[in-house]
């Protein structure tokens, strides 16, 4: 396990709904695991899960009580991220402030990088269909 305190953050918004989701999971002691994933309409989406696990590689950040986990493959991609609760007219759900992002599409799921290619794989648009 590395600790790495500025890999990525969580407001204190979103430390408290993660908070609540782990303890209606009745995890309160689970991570909020943050990973990106091929697809979507601008080649990278974000993922976040509940996890009990730490993985061989995992950064590790705890910051307002709550633990974040991102592997080794996403870290990367995810540097300096900072993880949010956001409130519109659907509701309400996580967002992730990327400063690696260079383009996004307009749901906030997917995006893209200058440089990094998307890796070949999961295909398919998030906000198209």
């Amino acid at each position: 396990m590395v600790q790495e305190q500025t890999a990525i953050s969580i407001t204190p918004l979103a430390a408290e709904r993660a908070k609540e989701i782990l303890n209606r999971y009745n995890k309160p002691d689970a991570a909020i695991r943050v990973f990106i994933k091929s697809g979507g309409c601008s080649g990278y989406q974000y993922g976040m899960a509940v996890d009990e696990r730490e993985l061989e590689g995992d950064t590790t950040v705890e910051m307002h009580g709550v633990r974040l986990v991102v592997d080794r493959m996403s870290l990367p991609l995810l540097l300096g991220s900072e993880v949010d609760w956001v409130e519109n007219l659907m509701g309400g759900g996580f967002s992730v402030n990327n400063p690696q992002a260079t383009s996004s599409c307009g749901c906030g799921h997917s995006f893209r990088t200058d440089g990094a290619k998307a890796p070949e794989g999961q295909g398919g648009g998030c906000c198209s269909s």
